[in-house]
């Protein structure tokens, strides 16, 4: 994606001299059994890796880069999403990159218009990794889309250090725990002891945790054993290049629908014949 997108008020930096797509993997939701939503995850047009996509980024190309990338999850997902389902669209975005979040959130309130996508199915993602030059400014950004109506989510909890004081200051709607926290929890106690006082501190800030990169049915009943409800992993299902992968026996909300609008039809003619 390469189209000059404008924002009054922001920095935009050099063109892009280069194309990208995304993947989508599934979020699953255990409590319900449905696809909760889908994560948008950067790739090359010909499936190259995020990392090969993301090391072409320079700090000149860093904020058009951040919104080609929304707008392209955006676009994919109003095509792919149907238009009556509930599905949210995870996005990861760059609050770095963002410099007046009312003016720089215009190119994903537009996208969102043209494909006709609610803003209360929109979640933007952004990691405990990034090193933030200024967390009044992020808190900033996460207000202004919580005014936009999006959710937001804090990402990778847990890799770093400042994981309390960000989730203290930020309050997002969700936090996703670190996966290599998550790998081998099993057969760690000390993880165990961690994370369940990590999904306990969530809980009783109101906030929804979404367990992530699950590789193993192992890790899967620890962490529902703990209480955890959101999973992502390749355990589910891997990205799937400008799809939406299926999960066996997790259906979206529209084939759920569609499931109940068929058993109804089947009891309504067992009325009649009755």
């Amino acid at each position: 994606m390469t189209g000059r997108i404008g924002c009054q008020g922001c920095r935009e930096g050099a063109e892009l001299d280069f194309t990208f797509t995304m993947a989508f993997q599934p979020i699953l939701d255990i409590e319900t059994e449905r696809v909760w939503g889908y994560e948008a995850l950067v790739r090359g047009t010909g499936g190259e890796s995020a990392g090969s996509i993301l090391a072409r980024v320079t700090p000149e190309t860093v904020y058009r880069f951040d919104q080609a990338a929304r707008v392209k999850a955006i676009e994919l997902a109003g095509r792919l999403f149907p238009a009556d389902d509930w599905t949210k669209l995870s996005i990861n975005f760059m609050p770095n990159a963002v410099y007046e979040p009312a003016a720089c959130i215009r190119s994903s309130l537009e996208a969102a218009r043209r494909a006709g996508f609610a803003h209360d199915r929109i979640m933007f993602e952004f990691t405990e990794n990034e090193k933030f030059r200024d967390t009044a400014h992020v808190t900033r950004i996460v207000a202004e889309y919580r005014k936009q109506g999006f959710l937001t989510a804090l990402d990778d909890f847990g890799a770093g250090f400042a994981g309390l004081s960000l989730l203290a200051n930020f309050q997002p709607d969700l936090i996703k725990i670190d996966m290599d926290l998550l790998r081998g929890i099993d057969t760690d106690h000390r993880r165990q002891i961690i994370v369940g006082g990590l999904i306990g501190i969530a809980r009783g800030l109101g906030l929804a945790v979404i367990a992530e990169g699950i590789e193993t049915e192992a890790e899967f009943a620890t962490l529902r054993g703990l209480g955890a409800t959101l999973f992502q992993g390749y355990h589910f299902a891997r990205p799937h290049l400008e799809h939406l992968p299926a999960v066996a026996g997790f259906p979206t909300h529209v084939a759920f629908a569609q499931e109940l609008a068929f058993a109804q039809d089947v009891a309504f003619a067992r009325d009649m014949v009755a």
